[in-house]
């Protein structure tokens, strides 16, 4: 049996008309054998690779890809951006974390804010959160009334498709931490004086809602995991792993793509006689 990517292993899998959080084990590591030190050392093997890809992009300018980062809080979006830039021209790449809406963008509908920040062609754009905000908290704390969340969903999966027809690829990355895990990481930027600019005791208070975010991301993930644009979810407990399979998503995308180096016509000898001149 041919091995299976680790796209197909980790797309979200919705059964019977709905995709649930609780089936994903945060602590699992699906596709990995040989633990740590293996995934260490084909993200490395991984890296040049990567790089190739995204400068083929880049000349290419036809196409664009943008990787959307979606996690509770320690869930290592941060992480994971500092791992993906790592790989890839930071010329060729922007990054937006979208943080609360300012008032001119409340003044605008909530895709207002996200269009602005697409990639364009042979662009790499990552959003450190994203449009998904506004279906995830506006849900869990009853910001906007159900019909306008339902609404949202159809508007956020013609966007996403519009987005691929016009030659933009869509990765959506779940980042799914544990509750402990969380926990853990928390207690962790409080012992560490270096970490504790990353504390904000408003994730404590977050933490009482952990059950309505996990109903919230599947409701999400059952609405927008599209064939044009899926929802991978990532078990995330693991850093070393979470980065992996990351860069394993990353490698197939970017394959499956394949962009290619322009052939721009030139008069090779006329050229190369000039410059000997």
């Amino acid at each position: 049996m041919a091995k299976k990517d680790v796209r197909s292993l980790l797309r979200a899998k919705i059964r019977s008309g709905q995709f649930r959080m609780v089936d994903v084990g945060p602590g699992s590591t699906p596709g990995l054998k040989g633990g740590d030190k293996k995934a260490l050392r084909e993200m490395k093997k991984h890296r040049d690779e990567l790089f190739e890809l995204h400068e083929r992009l880049y000349a290419e300018r036809k196409r664009s890809l943008l990787v959307v980062l979606q996690g509770m809080d320690t869930a290592g979006k941060d992480g994971t951006v500092t791992h993906v830039v790592r790989n890839f021209n930071p010329q060729g790449v922007l990054i937006t974390p979208f943080k609360a809406p300012t008032p001119e963008e409340k003044r605008h509908g909530f895709l207002w804010r996200i269009r602005r920040r697409l990639p364009e062609p042979g662009f790499i754009a990552i959003f450190n959160r994203s449009h998904y905000e506004d279906v995830l908290i506006a849900r869990v704390h009853n910001l906007a009334p159900d019909r306008v969340i339902e609404r949202r969903y159809a508007l956020i999966n013609e966007f996403e498709k519009g987005l691929v027809r016009s030659g933009t690829t869509v990765v959506k990355l779940c980042l799914h931490i544990s509750f402990a895990e969380q926990r853990a990481r928390l207690i962790d930027r409080l012992k560490d004086p270096d970490k504790r600019w990353k504390f904000n005791e408003h994730d404590i208070d977050e933490r009482a809602y952990w059950d309505d975010y996990m109903s919230a991301y599947g409701s999400a993930v059952t609405h927008c995991s599209s064939n044009p644009a899926p929802w991978y979810v990532v078990p995330a407990n693991d850093k070393v792993y979470r980065n992996w399979a990351v860069t394993k998503i990353l490698v197939e995308t970017l394959r499956q793509m394949n962009p290619r180096y322009p052939r721009p016509r030139l008069d090779v000898p006329r050229l190369m006689k000039r410059l000997q001149a």
